[in-house]
């Protein structure tokens, strides 16, 4: 699983890649077949938040796509992980349940 993190108007530091590689790294224990996942921070026009946004690519189905802001960028990741979490639980009982 590829996981690519991308800074808008900021940049990017190491400790902050490491913290999203840690928390996006889990994302595969939910849905086993994600192949990449991209991470998008940026910082909004007010300059006191930052929005964080998760795109799951997962095989043979449509994008997911997370969203979160806060003013802590590590509680945005935070919140941005546990809502994928949630759709990637949701898209694996719908298709175990669908059959």
């Amino acid at each position: 699983m590829d996981i690519i993190i991308t800074g808008r108007h900021m940049p990017i530091t190491d400790t902050i890649q490491q913290h999203a590689n840690e928390k996006a790294g889990k994302l595969s224990r939910y849905y086993d077949r994600l192949s990449k996942i991209e991470i998008v921070v940026e910082k909004s026009q007010d300059g006191h938040s930052y929005d964080v946004e998760f795109i799951a690519h997962v095989d043979g189905q449509d994008h997911l796509v997370a969203n979160a802001n806060n003013e802590d960028l590590y509680h945005g990741i935070e919140a941005a992980v546990k809502k994928m979490e949630r759709q990637l639980t949701d898209l694996k009982e719908k298709l175990r349940s669908h059959k």
